[in-house]
């Protein structure tokens, strides 16, 4: 491990050794100034040198046989800056440009496209005060580059096992829960989406890749609000209603929101199982429709500066779902090798839910001297779900009596997670040196209580019904340096965690028991040419651990003959990232190789002897891809603006059927969204885009997922000086979004059919009250803390 840090450390010793000047630019905020003159005038005032400071705020002074020099820094909005150098005496100069002007009356926000931006270690999409910030957190998502939606769940080039956070904070919410989070988060709250395929050490290391949600914070003196609602148009209405509130005064920062949504979900789905043995068809048809009338989504945020080395800040977020109900009537028909049904059967399925999330989170921000700051964050989520349901089966099957069948279910889950974690970070303008340590503990409880009237009447059965418990401690130590020398930048890092857990299964008896120490290295390379093209070379290592859902082994059932289960034994993914990526003048392309071993995944089977189809939890052998991805924004004309974002990938997945033989799914994917963007008048104020989604013959496990495509229409408007503002958006305008999803080898011979009911159109308002402006903005004098760094 010392020969790896002396290594790193490396280059520093050699540059100490040359005599001359270096020094960085930057702003009040400590922002990198790049492409900023820098004159050097000798003792007669005569100019010797030119010079301008790299991308990283960065310049080097060399070659100069004068002992004394005057520098002389000019730039538009920056006041002058002048200073004598002795060369004989190099140091390094830090210089500090400020704001001609310390007074702003009014700044007025215009919108603007996403602006795309490569850093060495994780993309940054920035989507503040853009045309698409008036879509919901889901929708920017889907707009987001290398990020696709395919049948409600989040991939990044093609890989799932996203680990999705809110300010670097984990969402502790999966599936159709997260989906109904972030379509109630508001995208006027988003500062940025941050991609991160490769992510530091600094991150835990579960998820293939993180999606960093990077929310705004409030910088506007005094009290601002906004009034929202929203109307959603598909097969059913749904609405959302919300209010936002701000308040800032000296060091007194509070944010608070509160959006309550409603309406009725419908799906459509057809199940299709053939079975050689019996060389019959079971088809079934169920259109799922729920209704939830109170969805609740609350987020509170207060900041406060201790002083002007200390801030403190405590965190809220709630999402609430009281009930969501619903009766699906399924009929079955079941046909002979002629096509000619010869059974049936009827299901209906009366079931309601509930769902609570609360998260909390406390952290503590200290400057340690001019060059090292250490954050403590405390973090806790509870995650409590109840589901119940009454289903009864009304059979009339070929030489037998008709009969009625009735089970009843009631599953509930309750997670809890608790972590606390611990940065220090030390930098200056070439080197930047992260540790830290961090611990979690989840205890999850999950219980399923089974009723069926075998008897004649409902009665409990212990066999079929199940506690299961886990335990899981996680501990982390990281740490990580990165070193900019010229044109190059670099960054490596190494995690390592350990992770205990304990899984167990009352009914039948199971004790699962592990305890392991995993290490992940990361490594990333970036050079950038004196036009501003940038060269990129990434690799991480990440385990993707199964969600608590997952590695509950109770049978979920969905009617007589179908049910899901999951696998406490489930294996953690271990995945290789490889990346080269390329950025100039708004070109981005992205290289990628993917490597994982065991992936889990759902996947079904069919099971001739008692004709079910069983949904489950499972590990295949491994999975591979590589592909190219494309990212472009044109600017065809200052009104008129071109999205372009395209990705190929070769996919293999590899698994073990029925018949223990081994399998191996591959195909060549190819994701295309195209948008164009018109600004309709001289304001901004009114803006028109349209698009199209386009997703290729995709894999997953054993199953092939067909084609599909969708166009979109967005068109928005704001009146009375921007305090007003409306929306319309128009999804799936072609109805063109249906998949079929199949698994065909061996004896296995299924599909499905499925759509989202994606087809509808949005009608939104939005009325913001209050300060708008930033008003009376003054130079703030350092504070006797600041004075001693």
């Amino acid at each position: 491990m010392r020969k790896i840090i002396l290594f790193l450390c490396f280059p520093v010793l050699i540059l100490a050794q040359k005599q001359k000047l270096t020094g960085t630019i930057e702003n009040a905020e400590n922002e990198k100034l790049s492409e900023i003159k820098i004159l050097l005038y000798n003792s007669q005032n005569e100019l010797v040198r030119e010079l301008k400071s790299d991308h990283n705020g960065n310049f080097i002074l060399e070659g100069i046989s004068e002992p004394t020099v005057k520098l002389v820094v000019k730039n538009k909005g920056y006041s002058l800056y002048e200073k004598t150098l002795d060369l004989e005496k190099p140091d390094l100069l830090q210089i500090v440009l400020k704001k001609e002007s310390q007074e702003i009356e009014e700044v007025v926000m215009t919108k603007r496209k996403p602006l795309v931006k490569r850093k060495i270690d994780r993309l940054e999409f920035n989507v503040e005060n853009s045309n698409i910030s008036s879509l919901n957190a889901w929708e920017i998502l889907k707009n987001t580059p290398n990020v696709s939606v395919s049948n409600n769940a989040l991939t990044v080039k093609g890989s799932t096992g996203i680990l999705v956070t809110i300010n670097d904070k984990k969402v502790m919410l999966t599936g159709d829960e997260l989906k109904n989070l972030l379509e109630n988060t508001q995208g006027d709250e988003i500062k940025s989406v941050e991609v991160i395929t490769n992510p530091p050490a600094k991150y835990e290391a579960s998820g293939s890749a993180v999606l960093n949600i990077v929310m705004k914070k409030n910088k506007i003196e005094g009290y601002r609000g906004i009034v929202s609602s929203k109307y959603v148009q598909t097969q059913y209405a749904k609405g959302v209603f919300g209010l936002s509130q701000y308040y800032k005064k000296d060091k007194l920062s509070v944010m608070g929101s509160y959006y309550k949504g409603l309406g009725t979900y419908y799906r459509e789905g057809t199940d299709y199982v053939n079975y050689p043995e019996s060389q019959t068809r079971w088809v079934s048809m169920m259109n799922r429709k729920d209704k939830n009338t109170n969805q609740n989504t609350l987020n509170f945020n207060v900041e406060y500066e201790l002083d002007s080395l200390t801030n403190l800040s405590l965190n809220y977020s709630g999402y609430f779902s009281p009930k969501s109900y619903g009766t699906y009537d399924v009929p079955t028909h079941i046909l002979n090798s002629q096509d000619i049904v010869e059974s049936e059967y009827r299901t209906i399925n009366d079931h309601r839910s509930r769902s609570i999330n609360n998260s909390l989170s406390f952290q503590v921000d200290r400057k340690l001297n001019k060059k090292s700051s250490l954050s403590w964050i405390n973090y806790f989520t509870g995650n409590n779900a109840d589901k119940y349901q009454n289903v009864i089966t009304h059979l009339n099957f070929a030489g037998e009596l008709s009969r009625e069948d009735n089970f009843i279910t009631q599953n509930k889950a309750d997670v809890q997670l608790y972590s606390t974690q611990l940065d220090y970070q030390w930098k200056n303008d070439k080197l930047e040196f992260e540790s830290g340590a961090k611990y979690s503990f989840v205890k999850t409880n999950s219980q399923l209580d089974f009723s069926d009237n075998e008897n004649g009447q409902l009665q409990y059965r212990p066999e079929k019904s199940s506690i299961f418990d886990y335990k899981e401690h996680n501990f982390a130590l990281y740490s990580s340096l990165s070193y900019n020398i010229g044109k190059w930048s670099f960054k490596g890092g190494l995690r390592a965690e350990k992770t205990a857990l304990e899984g167990i299964v009352s009914e039948p008896y199971e004790l699962n028991k592990n305890d392991y120490w995993k290490f992940f290295p990361t490594f990333y390379a970036q050079y950038t040419t004196e036009d501003k093209q940038e060269f990129g070379f990434s690799y991480g290592k990440r385990i993707s651990r199964p969600s608590y859902s997952w590695l509950n082994p109770a049978k979920s059932y969905y009617n007589l003959f179908s049910y899901y289960q999951g696998d406490p034994k489930l294996k953690a993914t271990i995945v290789h990232n490889l990346n080269l990526t390329y950025s100039w003048k708004n070109w981005n392309l992205d290289f990628y190789y993917r490597k994982e071993i065991y992936p889990s995944m759902e996947i079904s089977y069919q099971e001739p002897s008692t004709n079910s189809l069983i949904y489950h939890f499972t590990n295949i052998e491994k999975g591979e891809a590589f592909g190219l991805n494309l990212y472009k924004n044109f600017q065809i004309k200052p009104w008129w603006n071109i999205i372009v974002s395209e990705n190929l990938e070769h996919n293999e997945n590899y698994f073990t059927g029925i018949d223990s033989m081994l399998y191996k799914n591959k195909v060549w994917n190819w994701n295309s969204t195209i948008s164009t963007s018109f600004t309709l008048d001289k304001n901004s104020d009114w803006k028109m885009e349209i698009g199209h989604r386009y997703y290729s013959p995709g894999i997953q496990g054993t199953f092939r997922i067909s084609s599909n495509w969708s166009a979109y229409f967005v068109m928005n408007r704001k009146f009375f000086n921007k305090r007003l503002e409306g929306s319309l958006i128009v999804n799936d305008i072609f109805r063109s979004t249906r998949q079929k999803v199949s698994t065909k080898y061996a004896n296995q011979d299924n599909y499905f059919l499925d759509y989202m009911d994606t087809q509808g159109f949005t009608l939104s308002l939005k009325f913001n009250f209050g300060n708008q402006s930033v008003k009376n903005v003054k130079t703030i004098k350092k504070a006797a803390e600041q004075e001693r760094l």
